[in-house]
């Protein structure tokens, strides 16, 4: 049986919806006859937030390598990370990790094309959203992807920290994102919703919104659970 490794903290909320989700569907596709084996490191969202905040790229791609390291310690045969913002570093991580990655990005890149999507809304972090991570992902899969505007990513980011990243959904939280949802698939004539940040499925469920919502935690999820059973 293959051992999986997550770098988590990055939220702990996100995580612990990873560690379930992870169990339950890989359980549901066993038959429920087995679990499966894995090792968590998880990092300190304060000091991983700070890093991002300042953009100090380098320091902050070296805490998710040495937490990939430590997962390969501990007998991981591959990893990933529960969290968008860490992707913007991805390749870099990746070039120097010795575990192979599965990319969140990259899987819901996937998912979108294989449902016909041609234009999507993102939504993330302002630290995701202001970089082009998901736009220029969605370009190599000939998909256009829009972002709030710079007002509304704050907006949306400040929702996110502190809340959502602590578990706490509040109803004008829930009004706030929807508003801006609902405005931009208007605007940009969008198929599609992309819950680019791992918590964001906290306050943004199906039926909320007249569009196709993708949850990059559950896209995620699923990837990572057919490479267990690969």
């Amino acid at each position: 049986m293959k051992k999986f490794g997550l770098v988590g903290g990055i939220g702990p909320a996100s995580t612990l919806d990873y560690y379930k989700g992870i169990i339950d569907a890989y359980r549901d596709k066993t038959g429920g006859v087995s679990y499966p084996l894995m090792v968590i490191d998880s990092l300190n969202l304060d000091e991983m937030y700070a890093l991002a905040a300042n953009k100090t790229w380098p320091e902050f791609t070296d805490r998710l390598v040495a937490s990939v390291e430590t997962l390969a310690a501990g007998g991981a045969e591959f990893a990933a990370m529960a969290a968008n913002t860490a992707h913007i570093v991805f390749d870099a991580v990746s070039a120097r990790s010795p575990l192979p990655l599965v990319s969140i990005v990259e899987e819901t890149c996937k998912k979108a094309r294989d449902g016909g999507c041609r234009r999507v809304i993102i939504f993330g972090t302002a630290f995701t959203m202001s970089s082009g991570l998901y736009a220029d992902a969605f370009a190599r899969y000939g998909i256009d992807a829009f972002v709030p505007t710079v007002e509304e990513q704050q907006a949306i980011h400040n929702v996110i920290f502190p809340n959502l990243q602590a578990g706490i959904v509040l109803p004008e939280d829930k009004n706030t994102v929807l508003r801006i949802a609902r405005r931009m698939l208007a605007a940009e004539n969008a198929d599609a919703l992309i819950l680019g940040c791992t918590e964001l499925p906290l306050i943004i469920k199906d039926g909320d919104l007249d569009a196709i919502i993708l949850d990059t935690t559950r896209i995620h999820i699923e990837a990572i659970v057919n490479r267990l059973l690969a």
